[in-house]
């Protein structure tokens, strides 16, 4: 259902605007509303214009958090202000964190030199050389680097006897090998072109004293003493952060608070010293926020239906039972009822139920399908998964009428029999016919009901002609009686009305389907005739009853579609057992039976929203609400900005 919505105007001294705003507009009872709007521009109200002090701080605590690795859970507590000590020990607190996290990239930085120097110098740990000596020759230039192996190749085939080149091989890759070569100073543009074109790839090492092998271990001990150092500076940081986590967590918090509650500033209208507010409150809640209001010195509060802002529509809030709530999400994925129309999350979560469970019925799968949605919905709380939970458990009710256990059809006989059946109420394979002949009546009951409540929803709001004439009024659910009787006597079915007096309904409901722009008007007091002429409004309305009687059978015959998949998943299960063989190979059912779950599900799931959106919402909702929106620092949900 709709909750009812009371409009509330606040006025009261600039002074307690931020009092009545932290006392009735932070729980997420007030959807405020600009102020600016619901007055005329000429009593010299005007917005606030103010830059909100807080999300600097705020911003300034979460790098902070962020920079030493550490989260920011909330609590359900304020301080009462933030005043300047406070800033100063957030400064001093960020000032200290700063000098140690600037004294650990240093330290990190001289790991990662020991680091890269023992995984560069790792590679030539064969050389008994020292490094400080081959590399200070004065005749004799020296470079480190990776050869690759079709390039020592060539080097060794074309430049072995060249007594002006020296390459010592120290690790040999399955690509090619680490090594040094050595040449005269005097050729060493030459040696660096033919290395080059043997793509020699030069390393360059830092600068140590003794061999390789040496240099590793020395950087090795470097790099233990570094790491010590580091574990000590992030010692400290824990230290200090559990020395002032509660005071972060409580200044944090308040500074969130104090920020929300800023941002809503921008929702009043303000004049000298006086501000003005307005909003939406659910009707249950009024007389609360009411009482809290009038304690505040100073305000005064008026309390109006909707219908007193004509101009503005009241926002949307849904309320219904647990068990129908997350089929709120198809119904805000097609559209939210407008203020006053009626909700059909209720009619939607019984629907779209019963037809999934229908089409997807299996005890053991649907049950898989349940405990898998709960155990998602835990995880992840999407709502998805939690409104398939009901659709498994229909699946699994279903699954007993069907007599099928993770495709096994036989395994429920005996509960059959001890009950007093003969067998199982349905035999899908054996019974083709008689299920899309079901399909076809269920989609008669559905858009029969879809009917109704597009009748409900316009009595609710007086549009009398609308009730009577409309398409999916009272002459229209005739009309499509009279012709569902009609087409099931002509196909041998069941006739619900006498033949007869279906043609008279059916000509008469024609007639006056073609006439209902003229009649629904005139039935509401409002006198109408076409504007452009007779002959202009029957040749436009004649195809629009036309195409009203296509969609009639459409949105009938669509619903062979729930028969379809009925048949589909025994289909399925049939080939999983085929594949299976005889004797029966469970590896096979088992992963046939999960491809047939997912396959299953989704497209029984979308063919599900298929049929409520397009053969029943089209009938009895329109949507186009806007969303109730209240800040709601309690509950940790956000509200609109201004």
């Amino acid at each position: 259902m709709v909750e009812k919505m009371k409009l509330v105007q606040v006025q009261g001294t600039l002074e307690h605007l931020d009092e009545f705003l932290a006392t009735c507009c932070m729980d997420g009872e007030f959807d405020l509303e600009p102020a600016t709007q619901y007055m005329s521009a000429s009593l010299g109200y005007g917005p606030l214009n103010e830059e909100n002090p807080y999300p600097p701080i705020q911003q300034r605590i979460e790098t902070m958090a962020k920079q030493i690795g550490v989260d920011l859970p909330t609590a359900q507590q304020h301080s009462p202000t933030i005043n300047d000590e406070t800033r100063a020990y957030l400064d001093d607190l960020i000032a200290k964190f700063d000098d140690l996290r600037d004294e650990r990239e240093i330290l990190t930085n001289q790991q990662q030199l020991c680091s890269d120097a023992i995984e560069q110098y790792g590679h030539f740990s064969t050389l008994k050389a020292n490094v400080d000596e081959i590399t200070s020759c004065e005749h004799v230039k020296v470079r480190f680097g990776f050869l690759p192996l079709a390039g020592y190749n060539k080097l060794m085939h074309s430049y072995a006897d060249d007594p002006y080149i020296l390459f010592v091989p120290c690790t040999q890759t399955k690509d090619g090998y680490w090594g040094v070569y050595l040449t005269p100073r005097s050729k060493a543009q030459e040696t660096d072109g033919i290395f080059s074109m043997l793509f020699f790839e030069p390393l360059h090492v830092p600068g140590a004293a003794g061999s390789p092998a040496e240099i590793v271990e020395h950087f090795k001990e470097n790099l233990e003493v570094v790491q010590k150092s580091v574990d000590e500076v992030d010692s400290r940081i824990r230290s200090l952060w559990e020395e002032n986590q509660a005071k972060v967590l409580l200044l944090y918090d308040t500074v969130r608070y104090f920020s929300a509650a800023f941002s809503l500033r921008h929702f009043a209208a303000v004049k000298g010293q006086h501000f003005f507010c307005v909003g939406w409150v659910p009707a249950d809640d009024v007389e609360t926020i009411a009482d809290r209001a009038r304690q505040i010195n100073g305000i005064r509060l008026t309390i109006d239906d909707p219908e007193s802002a004509s101009l503005h529509t009241p926002p949307t809030k849904l309320k219904n039972a647990w068990w129908s709530r997350p089929f709120e999400f198809f119904v805000e994925m097609y559209g939210l009822p407008s203020y006053g129309e009626t909700d059909i999350t209720t009619f939607v979560a019984l629907t779209f139920t019963i037809l999934f469970g229908i089409m997807f019925g299996d005890v053991g799968q649907g049950l898989v399908l349940a405990l898998f949605s709960v155990f998602m919905w835990k995880v992840k709380g999407n709502e998805l998964f939690h409104l398939m939970i009901p659709c498994g458990i229909s699946s699994t009710i279903f699954g007993f009428v069907y007599g099928s256990v993770f495709g096994f059809e036989d395994v429920l006989d005996p509960l059959y029999k001890a009950v007093g059946l003969p067998g199982k109420p349905v035999s899908v394979m054996e019974s083709i016919n008689g299920i899309l002949l079901v399909a076809i009546y269920i989609g008669v009951v559905l858009v029969l009901a879809a009917m109704v409540l597009s009748i409900y929803t316009n009595s609710r709001h007086k549009h009398w002609g609308n009730v009577i004439f409309s398409t999916n009024g009272v002459v229209g659910m005739l009309t499509y009686l009279s012709g569902v009787s009609l087409v099931s006597d002509f196909m041998g079915g069941r006739a619900f009305i006498p033949d007869l007096l279906a043609v008279v309904i059916l000509i008469v409901g024609l007639i006056l389907l073609l006439m209902q722009g003229v009649l629904a008007p005139m039935f509401n007091g409002e006198p109408w005739k076409p504007a452009d002429g007779w002959g202009d409004y029957f040749m436009q309305n004649v195809f629009e009853l036309l195409e009203t009687v296509l969609s009639y059978l459409s949105n009938t015959v669509s619903f062979l579609r729930v028969g379809a998949f009925v048949i589909v998943h025994a289909s399925m299960m049939m080939v999983v057992f085929t594949l299976a063989g005889d004797p029966v190979n469970p590896v096979v059912v088992v992963i046939g039976n999960g491809i047939v779950i997912c396959l299953e599900a989704l497209l029984s799931g979308i063919q599900g929203i298929r049929l409520e959106f397009y053969e029943m919402f089209s009938r009895c909702y329109q949507g186009g609400g806007h969303k109730y929106e209240a800040m709601d620092v309690v509950h940790k949900k956000g509200g609109k900005t201004a």
